[in-house]
């Protein structure tokens, strides 16, 4: 999409934008029809023909299922497509994820900080209006604590002798 059109959609969209609420709402359904848009085009690449095309493959489209992923727009309800050989691993969202990486960023600063497990779920409650388990949150830590210890134990007579 060159500059022009993307202009063109985004004076279009003003319209209907009035508060801020109005571009949060916005900002979410663009990022849902865009990684929607983004899985279909996975699909076809996979099966190997758009949709509607006549084919005479076995693996064909199997309608969709259902994904609730938090985002840092908060949470997005997506409809990912299937195959019906069940096939097809989508790597925009894969099986199994329920967040972009850039939330788990955002759960590791709020750790680093100090913060505990029940403050970051409520932090992510009140900014995203998104639900995420204490226990999540610790497999997200956890994950890392590892690194962390490592690095807080590395030896420091070299930098500050």
């Amino acid at each position: 999409m060159d500059k022009k059109a993307l202009e063109a959609f985004a004076r279009e969209a003003a319209k209907s934008i009035k508060t801020s609420s109005d571009l949060d709402d916005f900002r979410k359904m663009l990022t849902k029809v865009t990684v929607e848009t983004a899985l279909n085009a996975e699909l076809d690449d996979h099966l190997g023909y758009e949709k509607h095309s006549p084919t005479n493959d076995s693996n064909s489209r199997n309608g969709y299922s259902s994904k609730r992923l938090i985002t840092d727009d908060g949470e997005i309800q997506l409809e990912i497509p299937r195959d019906r050989d069940a096939s097809f691993e989508p790597k925009i969202v894969r099986k199994h994820q329920t967040r972009f990486q850039s939330m788990d960023d955002k759960i590791l600063s709020l750790y680093a900080k100090g913060m505990t497990t029940r403050e970051i779920v409520a932090t992510f409650k009140e900014m995203y209006d998104a639900y995420i388990s204490a226990s999540l949150i610790a497999k997200v830590t956890d994950a890392v604590l590892e690194q962390v210890v490592e690095w807080q134990a590395r030896p420091l007579d070299s930098v500050y002798p």
